[in-house]
Parts: C-alpha cells; sequence; structure tokens
C-alpha cells in the first residue's frame, strides 16, 4: 500500500461516522476521538503501511534533494568545471567531469585517493579537477596552502607529486615536514614558502570555500560527476557506475 491507500484504508474504516464527519473540523469531540480509535486500530493491525510511509517519504526527499544538487551544480558549472585556477588531470579532453573537493587529513579522501586513480587509470577518459577544501583545522590549512604554492610555482605536474605524497603522508603538517617533501621533489621551498603566505593562494583557496558554500557542501571528499553532486565517499565499483550512466 502507499500513503493515500492507508489514509482512505482508515477513514473507509470509521464505518460508524456520517459521511459529513469526515470533515475534521465539523466532527464532535466524540467523533474525533472514534475516527483515531479507527485509525489506530487499522494501524496496529497494518504495521506495514507505516514503513511503507516512511520510505514513500524518504524516496521523495531525496528525489528532491537530486534535483535540488542538480540545479546547483548548473548554476556553479563556470566556477567547478571552469574556473581557471584548479588543477587539472587525467585525461583534460576527456568526456567525463569528476570534481573534488578534499582535505589532506581527512582519512575517506586518503581512502578516496587510490579509488580516483584507479579510475583514471582504468578509464582513461575522465578530466579530473580537484579544489583544496581545507575543513579540518590548522594542520589542513597549512597542507592546502603549501600543494596550491607548489601549482602556482612549480605547476601541475609538481602538485600532483606533492597531491600523492600528502595524502599517504603520516606525519603531522608543519613546515619542517614540507620542507623535507619539497626537497624530496627538487622544489623551491623558499618560493613556495613565500607563494604560501601570499595574496594568490589566500585568495584561491578562498573562492573554493565559497564555492562549497554556494554547493551546500560541509565535508570532504565530496564529488561533482558530470551534473551530480556526491556527497561522501564511494567506493571504485559504484563511481564507475556512475561513469558509466552518465555516458549512457
Amino acid at each position: 500500500m502507499k500513503l493515500k491507500t492507508w489514509i482512505a484504508a482508515g477513514l473507509v474504516s470509521a464505518l460508524a461516522l456520517p459521511a459529513a464527519a469526515l470533515d475534521i473540523a465539523s466532527m464532535t469531540a466524540q467523533e474525533r476521538q472514534l475516527f483515531r480509535d479507527e485509525v489506530r486500530a487499522y494501524l496496529m493491525d497494518n504495521p506495514q503501511v507505516i514503513i511503507e510511509a516512511v520510505n514513500l517519504l524518504e524516496d521523495r526527499q531525496a528525489e528532491q534533494q537530486a534535483q535540488a544538487d542538480i540545479n546547483l551544480v548548473s548554476d556553479n558549472a563556470d566556477d567547478l568545471f571552469n574556473d581557471g585556477y584548479s588543477y587539472v588531470g587525467g585525461n583534460p579532453d576527456g568526456d567525463i567531469t569528476l570534481v573534488e573537493f578534499l582535505d589532506y587529513r581527512c582519512g575517506y579522501c586518503r581512502k578516496a585517493h587510490t579509488e580516483v586513480a584507479k579510475m583514471l587509470e582504468t578509464d582513461g577518459n575522465i578530466r579530473l579537477i580537484v579544489k583544496e577544501f581545507p575543513i579540518l583545522g590548522e594542520q589542513s590549512v597549512m597542507a592546502s596552502r603549501f600543494a596550491v604554492a607548489v601549482k602556482q610555482v612549480a605547476g601541475n605536474e609538481a602538485y600532483k607529486n606533492v597531491n600523492d605524497a600528502m595524502m599517504t603522508l603520516s606525519a603531522d603538517i608543519n613546515m619542517p615536514t614540507l620542507t623535507r617533501l619539497a626537497n624530496t621533489f627538487g622544489l623551491d621551498m623558499v618560493a613556495i614558502a613565500e607563494a604560501m603566505n601570499g595574496p594568490d593562494v589566500a585568495d584561491e583557496i578562498a573562492k573554493t570555500r565559497a564555492l562549497a558554500q554556494k554547493l551546500r557542501i560541509t565535508g570532504t571528499p565530496t564529488f561533482v560527476l558530470q551534473d551530480e553532486l556526491l556527497r561522501g565517499y564511494l567506493p571504485y565499483d559504484q563511481m564507475m557506475r556512475v561513469v558509466s550512466d552518465k555516458r549512457s
């Protein structure tokens, strides 16, 4: 039974009431009590209709949320897919675009990093855009400032190297740790440290925060896959099913 069906069943079961009494507002106190008793008795005899009604409500809410997310992506498409500063990897000419909002201190972001790398390797036709969205404290902010500074000073390849490295880094994020990381890849840490505290890095992170706010993103990882917002971690198989659905 659907929601309307069980309501109707409850009404019909109140056979002792005259037709006019189905107007709740016009019922006497005794008629209202009888109506409530009959509906309660029906629900006690058929408790499954409550679960069906709740499921129906949740399905409708999920559909409304999905449509609202599609609208949010459409309204912010330029900032998501063509902002001119975010890292672009995978296949830049791919037919599917995946945008990831990440935080280097987020355990699920670290888990998703492996899954996304596998997607790019096995598919070969996915364009990846990374949005630095540090939300888990000062170490997260420092890590993102470092990554963005590396990208601005040394380019996309260097950014990818440090992005991969920080996703597996077990040490605390501080300047000695970041200096060792920069030295590992032969980067100019003096220039990077200067950029980390500069206006360009701060501006990029601020713009990403503002975009996340518009999209109602409050956690990481959050993905945008073509026109769909995926809030939270999804394993490789589920992500690839969404990719397949988008292509079809």
